[in-house]
């Protein structure tokens, strides 16, 4: 079995993947870690015999790929590390910056790393229909992203939502952050052709819903995804581990894992 360690199990998606490893047949829980101050820090995975610890060094040490739900400074502490072990890495990790990015970079010249906003097999074929979508219908059709979430959630646009943006721009050969149209109030005049609109609904208890528009003159096209349990999401980051620990040194995508 892979030996894992999982980063941020005091976190609600660390601590999923934690407890959904235990019944893994492919991987084996071997460490996790946690900031250093964590409550749970020298506490025991429920239901095995891994303790929690804030060495992160110590921790990725005994795995040969690790799951990181955590921020982007601990992302980047952790590849940094990593990358001196040659230990793969799933990272979910949303609103990564340039540091962590620099560092999962220099991570993945000596082993495999899958980075993903959402680690939902379904979100992976959303992005994949919507590119074909948008390179299909061409310019005819106007181009929208709309996404909900709990009211918890603290930052807008989701990094799923972004990623759909993307995968919509990349299909109609756009720039994303020059379409990037992030809100819409007051007189703004008549939409532009090659806008990408995108706007964010927060309230209650809503896992993740994204929806992409393709608008034309006299038709609209809506391709969405609605996440119906959260452990969606850490299942899908397992099956990454899995597939990523046998993989050649490079940067991956879950449109890599499932083939398209």
């Amino acid at each position: 079995m892979i030996p894992l360690c999982v980063l941020g199990p005091s976190g609600r998606m660390g601590a999923q993947v934690a407890t959904l490893a235990l019944a893994s047949s492919e991987l084996r829980l071997c460490s996790a870690a946690d900031r250093a101050g964590s409550a749970i820090v020298g506490s025991r995975i429920a239901g095995s015999d891994v303790v929690v610890g804030d060495d992160l060094q110590g921790a990725l040490s005994q795995a040969k790929v690790y799951i990181d739900f955590t921020t982007p400074a601990s992302t980047a502490s952790a590849a940094r590390i990593a990358a001196k072990q040659g230990c793969a890495a799933v990272v979910g990790t949303t609103g990564l910056d340039a540091e962590a990015e620099s560092a999962l970079d220099e991570l993945a010249r000596v082993a495999p790393v899958l980075v993903a906003a959402n680690f939902s097999p379904g979100v992976a074929l959303l992005l994949h229909l919507a590119e074909l979508a948008a390179r299909a219908l061409g310019p005819a059709y106007d181009l929208e992203v709309l996404e909900l979430h709990h009211r918890n959630k603290v930052d807008a646009p989701s990094g799923t939502a972004l990623a759909l943006g993307k995968a919509l721009a990349k299909g109609r050969d756009l720039d994303f952050q020059a379409a990037l149209q992030s809100a819409r109030t007051g007189q703004v005049g008549p939409r532009k052709d090659n806008e990408i609109g995108m706007f964010a609904i927060r309230g209650g208890d809503i896992i993740g819903e994204h929806t992409a528009f393709l608008i034309g003159a006299e038709e609209r096209i809506e391709i969405s995804h609605k996440a119906q349990r959260r452990s969606v999401f850490a299942s899908g980051a397992l099956r990454a581990a899995s597939w990523l620990a046998e993989r050649a040194p490079g940067r991956y995508t879950m449109t890599d894992l499932l083939g398209f």
